[in-house]
């Protein structure tokens, strides 16, 4: 899912809005992480895009962003209940676009 070749980067659908959400989640799905934790995996996304795919999804409940003072300022990132609900559908339409793949770069292509 993080190959820039994907199937999940033909599907015709988005979560959370942008492209990038989806490949977010996922970063997110084994516990929290910090912003230049999250900007490893995810080296294809600039930070401003980082920034904004994670504000929208904090915005809709996906995403719960902590931000701590002491010592020294941090914030981290977690998955909420109802971001964590999406996990399984997300392999399914991951799997989906695997089976279907030449489909989906024909109907591109065409």
């Amino acid at each position: 899912m993080f190959e820039e070749i994907c199937p999940s980067t033909l599907l015709p659908f988005r979560i959370g809005g942008d492209k990038w959400a989806a490949l977010v989640l996922r970063c997110l799905e084994d516990g929290p992480r910090r912003f230049s934790e999250l900007r490893v995996p995810l080296a294809r996304v600039s930070p401003k895009v980082l920034t904004q795919s994670l504000r929208t999804l904090e915005r809709d409940g996906f995403v719960l962003r902590t931000q701590y003072d002491e010592p020294v300022r941090r914030v981290t990132y977690e998955l909420t209940g109802l971001g964590r609900s999406l996990l399984e559908p997300m392999r399914l339409m991951c799997a989906w676009a695997e089976d279907h793949w030449d489909e989906l770069l024909d109907a591109r292509e065409s």
